[in-house]
């Protein structure tokens, strides 16, 4: 078990030590993931819950899974190569940084900012300390952006829209139920 322990730390490790931002995403995700296969199994398991009532309450965990996964992991993921970009041009860095760039305008000319431009390329064959700096605080950067990200998306983004989602469901069952001439031949039951 000790082995087991110390090789995913080593790949943990290996992977993420140059970005915490991927990390923090990959857990987020995970979280997500072992978090909706325990209410899955919750209602899978408990016998006092009816077979009609789980027809109707899977799915819907099922879809608020995908929901809550596909959102974290879409915004955290926008968001996070958005703020790296951002570092990456020269757009935003350390006052260090900022300072060598206004005093030597002949090096990076009207290069700050655009797309393709690589900030850190340019500091590692001129400034090593400066790159280590706009390296420490790209990552930095990109790992508290990330935490936002992952707070608003779990807490504001995926609520709104599974509610929304929701809502449109729970009409449509109502219509469905309320419509129905022989509602003692619905079944109830919901296809996955």
């Amino acid at each position: 078990m000790r082995k087991f322990f110390e090789s995913t730390l080593q790949w943990v490790a290996k992977h993420f030590h140059e970005d915490a931002s991927k990390m923090l995403i990959a857990t987020g995700v995970l979280g997500w993931v072992l978090s909706s296969g325990a209410q899955i199994g919750a209602i899978l398991v408990n016998k006092k819950i009816s077979d009609k009532e789980k027809s109707f309450l899977l799915p819907q965990e099922i879809a608020d899974a995908l929901v809550n996964i596909g959102l974290f992991l879409a915004f955290t993921t926008v968001t996070k190569h958005t703020v790296s970009k951002l570092f990456s041009t020269g757009k935003w860095t350390t006052k260090n940084v900022r300072d060598f760039i206004n005093k030597n305008p002949n090096i990076f000319k009207d290069k700050i900012g655009k797309i393709d431009y690589v900030l850190g390329d340019t500091l590692s064959k001129i400034a090593p300390a400066l790159r280590s700096e706009h390296e420490v605080a790209k990552n930095l950067g990109t790992t508290l952006t990330t935490v936002g990200a992952g707070i608003i998306a779990s807490n504001v983004i995926t609520p709104v829209v599974r509610n929304n989602k929701a809502a449109k469901v729970q009409k449509k069952y109502i219509n469905y139920k309320n419509n129905n001439p022989y509602p003692a031949n619905y079944s109830g039951n919901m296809k996955v």
